[in-house]
């Protein structure tokens, strides 16, 4: 079971990095923009590290599911928005990462 778990893992994360990488040049075909954050990464971002990170608590909630589908819808997401053009997505992770830390502090403290 474990093989199959980081086979999946790993299968995700590399078509989400192309497909990243593919979708952002059609998005972008202007070079690099500073201060604008893309709405739709950004929520792409914060979904695939709540995915992550908080998947016990899908778990719990949906049980028809088993963690492993999470954890890899939520590294393909990710890698989506990790795999964009370069500097690109990197506002939108961070935003994830914290939103998704938050999550999961407010419910290991509850």
């Amino acid at each position: 079971m474990d093989s199959l778990f980081y086979l999946a893992g790993i299968l995700s994360f590399i078509i989400g990095c192309v497909l990243g990488l593919l979708t952002s040049y059609k998005w972008h075909g202007e070079a690099f923009i500073i201060n604008k954050i893309d709405l739709f990464a950004l929520i792409i971002a914060i979904v695939g590290w709540i995915l992550l990170i908080n998947y016990s608590l899908f778990t719990e909630i949906i049980r028809m599911f088993q963690p492993i589908y999470y954890i890899a819808i939520g590294l393909f997401l990710i890698a989506f928005v990790i795999g964009m053009r370069p500097g690109y997505g990197r506002k939108e992770t961070l935003i994830g990462i914290v939103v998704s830390s938050f999550i999961w502090i407010i419910n290991y403290l509850i």
